[in-house]
């Protein structure tokens, strides 16, 4: 039972100050102006109006939740929780992923309903409230695009306000069409067009943030290659095997394997060069390495430690 562990950490600069900042400044535009559209649907009939004010609902749920993950995920690690609170971004994430899908349910049976039989609806004032939506989705996208975009919680966020910039301007297409023709099936039609850019935007997030809660591998990385990759790096290595790769975040990866040597002598400088190499090319920058020695064909235990491969 040899073992032999390396222990890497590397610690980001701290943006949180000016993505929280951000953030903020997000959630009072997108729920300042979501009751301005509720209002602005009531008052004008149009479905396609309260369809994007119940996706910025949704999107002032998914900026407080991505504030309160930042909080928690700057709490101190505890026995308890050897992570901390740094997945709390990647569960709020996800719960905004749901409940665009629970949105869309609700729009679309009301969309069908209005196809049947649809109401009146007044032009100028869904008009004049899509193009005033449209300015602050804009204004709220330009806010978060200077955000860090690894940040999933700021991606999701980004995410949903895109979807809101489309959606007004789906809004603002349907009041000139009802306006120059009378054609009043252009508000329920415009509503489900919304309804499948929200889907798209919430199937994405929803399927990635899964992939980290189920412990996945970065899907840019071909774990397969990264083990030629680093035997090649490693002469003296000869087999990698119980070799697990997974996202605690997006932005923070754990590696664990077991790595086989020719003698204990070169385990020390294996270990480096993985370590090195991880490091380097494939940003892990925390790793546990057990290493085993085969002098004359049987394994022989030892210990060794590094320290991290940039010391």
């Amino acid at each position: 039972m040899s073992a032999g562990h390396g222990h890497d950490h590397d610690h980001d600069h701290d943006h949180g100050m000016s993505d929280s900042g951000r953030l903020r400044i997000a959630l009072f535009v997108i729920a300042g102006f979501m009751v301005v559209e509720i209002v602005g649907g009531i008052v004008s009939g149009s479905l396609a109006l309260i369809a994007d004010a119940g996706h910025m609902a949704t999107d002032a749920v998914a900026l407080g939740l991505a504030l309160g993950a930042r909080w928690l995920a700057g709490k101190p690690v505890t026995p308890a929780l050897p992570f901390g609170y740094k997945r709390a971004q990647v569960l709020a994430a996800f719960v905004n992923g749901l409940g665009l899908f629970v949105l869309i349910g609700f729009l679309i049976l009301e969309s069908f309903e209005r196809l049947s039989e649809p109401p009146e609806i007044g032009t100028a004032t869904m008009f004049t409230v899509a193009v005033l939506g449209l300015l602050a989705n804009i204004a709220a996208f330009f806010v978060l695009h200077g955000g860090d975009r690894h940040d999933v919680n700021m991606r999701g966020a980004i995410l949903h306000v895109i979807g809101d910039i489309l959606g007004s301007v789906a809004a603002i297409v349907s009041a000139i069409v009802i306006w120059t023709t009378g054609w009043l099936y252009a508000d329920p039609l415009v509503t489900l067009i919304v309804c499948a850019l929200i889907a798209r935007s919430a199937w994405v997030l929803t399927r990635e943030t899964a992939h980290v809660l189920l412990q996945g591998a970065p899907g840019t990385v071909d774990t397969a290659e990264m083990r030629s990759t680093l035997l090649e790096a490693a002469p003296h290595a000869i087999d990698i095997h119980d070799f697990r790769l997974w996202m605690v975040t997006p932005k923070e990866r754990e590696l664990t394997m077991h790595v086989t040597v020719e003698n204990a002598g070169a385990a020390q400088q294996t270990l480096m060069t993985i370590k090195r190499v991880l490091a380097e090319r494939y940003d892990i920058t925390h790793s546990t390495i057990q290493v085993d020695a085969v002098p004359q064909g049987r394994v022989v235990p030892f210990c060794t430690d590094a320290r991290t491969a940039r010391g």
